[in-house]
């Protein structure tokens, strides 16, 4: 399995910095799990090749990309782009985004080869396959409805929490794997703001570190991932100071295999 991070925001120089405004994972070249930056950032054999795309939640900063993705290849698609989400994320999709005010309700246009974008339920604590891969939706913990998952192909199993605060299905679940070859969570501010972090449903490094706690695991490398840009410098600086083992910075731009 190999996923990357795609990257979302420019540094001063015009090239793609560590920053994060968006989220979206590329898996084996096929598959995103969000689409914050999917469309300005994906590479000429990623957009030939996905097809299905996974939603968390509908928050802006993971499905922006998501419009703009089947603009840009509405005369060239084969086949749909596939939207994969639970009933509530595609309802807020339909009603708030694809509803021609905002931009082109695209569920209801056709190229010369058909249906340009289908819509696939699913529901939290059950496993969907796609491609290759079996994804099972987990219950996290955000402001909105939000789903984290458990990822799987022939060799390999990893989690991913997507924005969540404090949990309780979600490492029930992963506590009875076996195995996993990695963990993705969440730290979005700083501890400093730990008040605005409760009332958004993020988590701090403190409730990470707490959060952590509750992994049976003590070998199983655990990445974090949608840190805030403006705290980024700050939330780094304490979790490294934290000397959590095995926790690492998941690193934008880079491709992980497992």
């Amino acid at each position: 399995m190999r996923l990357q991070l795609l990257p979302s925001t420019l540094s001063e120089t015009g090239n793609a910095s560590v920053q994060q405004h968006l989220s979206c994972f590329v898996i084996d070249d096929c598959l995103a799990i969000d689409a914050g930056s999917l469309a300005i950032a994906t590479t000429s054999i990623q957009k030939k090749q996905i097809r299905d795309v996974v939603l968390t939640h509908a928050h802006l900063d993971h499905i922006a990309g998501l419009p703009l993705f089947i603009d840009d290849l509405f005369a060239s698609l084969e086949e749909p782009i596939r939207v994969h989400a639970t009933k509530e994320v595609i309802e807020n999709l339909q009603r708030h985004i694809f509803n021609w005010e905002i931009y082109p309700n695209f569920s209801e246009l056709h190229n010369e080869n058909g249906a340009v974008l289908k819509y696939y339920q699913f529901e939290i604590g059950t496993e969907k396959f796609i491609k290759h891969l079996c994804l099972k939706a987990l219950e996290v913990n955000h402001k909105v409805q939000t789903v984290g998952f458990l990822i799987a192909d022939e060799k390999s199993k990893i989690a991913f929490t997507s924005d969540t605060a404090e949990m309780d299905g979600f490492w029930k679940a992963i506590n009875a794997e076996k195995s996993l070859a990695a963990i993705l969570i969440e730290c979005a501010f700083p501890d400093e703001l730990k008040k605005l972090a409760s009332q958004s449903y993020h988590l701090t490094p403190t409730t990470l570190k707490t959060e952590l706690e509750n992994l049976k695991s003590t070998t199983c490398p655990i990445y974090v991932i949608n840190i805030k840009p403006m705290y980024r410098e700050k939330i780094v600086k304490q979790i490294e100071e934290l000397e959590i083992e095995n926790l690492r910075i998941l690193e934008v731009g880079k491709i992980y295999e497992w």
